[in-house]
């Protein structure tokens, strides 16, 4: 099995994490979800602007998976926080110690930036997701319902 590696991603990286997420939005069942390109990738990831971090998870030289990761806030702790966005790997790859690799990675990130948590959100039926997860130390939040507002609702509420 080839040594696992990661490496901060750059914006040439746009198109692999693109491919990326959209495998990833077709194991989650939300292949029509997706509605960024490339360039969307490259400005939100790596322009001037960019708030979210990424990286690449390589095997033998061959790029076998990413995650997406931004700095949140909790107001009980009174520090920063991390916040999981994406993590994937290749399906022909899970089980190489891959995700573990990049957990971490983003872990030793939270804690060398004092951030006093890192969280992340699973679908309820991943069960795999769940059980790697949980085997990592990490405790479901159930008490707490994620709510979102987006395109046509957010735009109306925002405009009042």
């Amino acid at each position: 099995m080839a040594t696992v590696t990661i490496r901060v991603a750059t914006a040439d990286d746009a198109a692999l994490i693109l491919r990326f997420i959209r495998e990833l939005a077709i194991y989650e069942k939300a292949e029509s979800s997706v509605q960024t390109d490339e360039a969307g990738i490259r400005a939100s990831l790596f322009g001037a602007d960019a708030t979210a971090h990424a990286l690449i998870c390589e095997a033998g030289g061959e790029a076998i998976g990413y995650a997406v990761y931004f700095y949140n806030y909790s107001t009980w702790l009174g520090r920063n926080g991390i916040y999981l966005e994406d993590l994937y790997v290749s399906p022909q790859q899970r089980g190489s110690g891959a995700g573990k690799a990049l957990l971490q990675h983003i872990a030793r990130i939270a804690v060398a930036d004092g951030c006093g948590r890192f969280e992340w959100s699973v679908l309820d039926w991943n069960e795999p997701a769940i059980r790697f997860y949980e085997a990592a130390g990490a405790k479901p939040q159930s008490e707490w319902t994620v709510y979102r507002m987006e395109g046509d609702a957010l735009r109306k509420f925002a405009a009042g």
